[in-house]
């Protein structure tokens, strides 16, 4: 039985003067150690656990929090003291040592905004999900973005950094999607195919005839967010309800029944609102947010220009193409294109039909999506930006969006723009750390060296046992027992049967056995190390495997990507990109094979992450990721080395079990028998003793993996 009395003031400064490390610190732990000596057990377990865990981030911290928390235990749950401390190492990582002291010292604000922290929603949690959600509506693809206010300037949705107005999470992330959703329907509604700032500008005050006009407004959005999401639709009243907002005043509802005309529209709002203007604006909807023409305005007339040009020069293209592909006598007569257009105002955008010479073409997806945003702008296409550009007429490069070069990060003044955060489990505080590793996938470097070809050569015996191999477990059949019909009698189910019938149960009908053709369906993500430690032969085996894997897989039909990962500390995390999941094995997957060249260091976590959300987007009943490594997780200087590394990488790995990945390590390092087994399990890695038994290894693995 553990010892439930107290801990003597001597145990606890000896705890404190290691954890805090006192001989280079010179902090003070004597009266510390005579206060915490004085509460019970179980407060002294609490607090010095977190001691040690804060210490493990930053020892400053971990001192001034066992300072201010034993007067903070009479006053909060042991909850609520743990997001305290959590928070105070959330804001170290991102903001440094004095916004980090400033929470643990300001208690009371902390307490204040507590609701924030256990109900509110965070942008940076959400953002995905509510990304996701406004990508599956119509319309222009619009980004999120965080900011102090909500409104939306026609292209990007700013959403604020926490909501937190309700008392539940789950209703905060609901008032999230509606913000979201409104915001959407102004884009896709045509909020902004009237002059908002002209219109307004004839009021005598502005600003009251911009919040009437937005009320509104919001009223028509609701009537359309009704017949296009009606489950949102609920949602949304009842967030209302439970805030208890007042419903329109008397004329307002009046404008609430005009505006939920199917086809009412911005300027029905309009007319409406010089009978609006005199009276009293109702509150706004807790989801209504601002809405700011300026800065509408001045993204439309970019985009606006910057389209037309874009579509006349894409149809330019168009026309060239057909051309080519079907020449005929009326090669020099002008191309003429239309678009046929759906009557009603707020059809599906899809319904757009792009006509050529009297004759229907499909657009490529770049086109289909400047017309969508034009209808989307104007409320239909003019006819002359259905002209296509004439020779030179204009530079497309000037406004196709620039895709920037990951490595032009590192010239100059670091920054993170275009990046991927993933969080990383840091084993001494017992928790995630947000936002974390800053990723950028990457593509290898064509070789074109003939590499692949010289492989085959190399191991052509092997590569026709291979073949063999990998034909059969293509081919393969499975018996089915207990079946209502198939080609022969199953004696065991015909024996249970007549067993039954004796004793006067009701005998079964599926008495036959049939072969069934085993269809298979798998995924896999080879995950290749591209640290430095692996240059001369091992880079050598580590390609040449994936030359042979290759090859057998494409017999076989499997699905099948490769990317290889390396890096330097938590802010260059690389992932680079040799086989997508859905690129055919054609000669610039072979030539990156090629390129696969030995890099930095061997962070493993961000690339195990990345690499789960990925084959999480794939369809299939098997998903395998196997890394090929010839060592243990390790970077640069940063306390990523030894246990931290280790552990980090055994939760992504307990990450992706979880997601339904079946994760396997081949490696050559003759010491993984010491972690390995902790990170994978007893039976999820092997060793390869020699480094040019890898190639067979590696695919020999993989059958095995794939045939149970």
């Amino acid at each position: 039985m553990a010892d439930a009395s107290p801990l003597t003031s001597e145990r606890i400064r000896l705890s404190l003067e290691q954890w805090l490390e006192v001989e280079f610190t010179f902090l003070q732990v004597e009266d510390l150690s005579h206060t915490i000596a004085a509460l019970s057990r179980e407060e002294q377990n609490f607090l010095l656990g977190w001691v040690q865990r804060i210490a493990t981030t930053n020892i400053q911290i971990a001192h001034q929090f066992a300072r201010h928390a034993i007067s903070s235990l009479a006053l909060l749950d042991q909850r609520m003291i743990g997001a305290w401390a959590l928070h105070a190492m959330d804001i170290y990582d991102r903001a440094g040592l004095r916004p980090a002291m400033k929470v643990i010292k300001e208690l009371d604000t902390f307490i204040q905004y507590s609701h924030e922290r256990s109900a509110g929603v965070l942008f940076e949690d959400v953002n995905g999900i509510l990304l996701t959600f406004v990508h599956g509506l119509s319309g222009r693809r619009l980004k999120l973005e965080q900011n102090e206010s909500v409104f939306t300037d026609s292209e990007t949705l700013f959403l604020p950094a926490v909501v937190a107005r309700m008392q539940k999470a789950e209703d905060n992330f609901a008032l999230c999607k509606a913000m979201t959703a409104l915001l959407w329907a102004q884009t896709r509604f045509g909020t902004f195919r009237a002059d908002l700032i002209e219109a307004l500008t004839a009021y005598p005050d502005s600003e009251k005839a911009l919040k009437h006009f937005h009320t509104l407004e919001t009223l028509r959005l609701e009537s359309c967010i009704s017949r296009e999401l009606p489950g949102l639709f609920r949602e949304m009243n009842r967030l209302r309800a439970e805030l208890g907002e007042i419903k329109p005043l008397q004329n307002w509802q009046r404008y609430a029944h005009e505006l939920a005309r199917p086809d009412a529209t911005v300027h029905d709002s309009l007319r409406l609102l010089a009978d609006a203007y005199p009276g009293e604006v109702p509150p706004p909807a807790c989801y209504q947010g601002e809405l700011r023409p300026e800065a509408i305005a001045q993204c439309m007339a970019a985009r606006i220009a910057r389209e037309k040009i874009l579509l006349r020069a894409k149809l330019a293209e168009m026309t060239q193409d057909l051309k080519q592909q079907q020449p005929d006598e009326t090669e020099d007569r002008p191309s003429r294109f239309k678009v046929k257009q759906p009557n009603e105002e707020h059809a599906e955008l899809n319904q757009l039909e792009l006509i050529l010479d009297d004759v229907p073409v499909a657009p490529p997806e770049d086109v289909r999506q400047l017309l969508t945003s034009i209808q989307l702008d104007l409320g239909s296409i003019p006819p002359d930006y259905l002209t296509p550009a004439g020779p030179g007429e204009y530079d497309t490069s000037l406004f196709e969006p620039k895709i920037s070069d990951p490595d032009e990060v590192w010239q100059g003044t670091y920054h993170e723009e275009g990046a991927t955060f993933y969080p990383e489990w840091d084993f001494g505080r017992q928790h995630y750390r947000k936002n974390w590793c800053v990723m950028r996938e990457k593509d290898v470097t064509q070789v074109h060296d003939g590499f692949s070809l010289l492989t085959l050569q190399k191991h052509s015996g092997l590569v026709k046992h291979l073949r063999r191999t990998f034909e059969a477990m293509r081919d393969e059949n499975r018996l089915l027992k207990r079946e209502a019909g198939g080609d022969e009698v199953d004696i065991d189910a015909l024996v249970e049967a007549l067993a039954d019938a004796y004793d006067g149960s009701e005998m079964s009908d599926r008495l036959f056995m049939r072969t069934h053709r085993s269809e298979r369906n798998i995924a896999v993500i080879f995950m290749v190390d591209m640290s430095g430690s692996t240059k001369g032969w091992i880079n050598d085996a580590e390609r040449e495997a994936l030359v042979l894997l290759c090859e057998a897989l494409e017999t076989l039909g499997d699905r099948y990507a490769i990317y290889g990962f390396s890096g330097t500390t938590r802010k260059r995390c690389e992932l680079y990109r040799i086989k997508r999941i859905d690129e055919p094995y054609n000669d610039e997957v072979k030539a990156r094979i090629s390129g696969i060249r030995p890099q930095d260091y061997t962070r493993m976590g961000f690339a195990i992450r990345h690499l789960t959300r990925l084959l999480n987007e794939v369809q299939a009943r098997t998903k395998l990721l196997i890394t090929l490594s010839d060592g243990k997780p390790d970077d640069y200087n940063d306390g990523y080395r030894g246990e931290y590394g280790i552990e980090d990488t055994r939760k992504a790995l307990q990450e992706a079990q979880r997601s339904g990945i079946h994760p396997f390590c081949i490696t050559i390092d003759s010491e993984a028998q010491n972690y390995l087994p902790h990170m994978y399990g007893a039976v999820n890695y092997t060793v390869v003793d020699e480094v040019k038994k890898l190639p067979l290894k590696v695919t020999d693995i993989y059958r095995r993996l794939t045939h149970r």
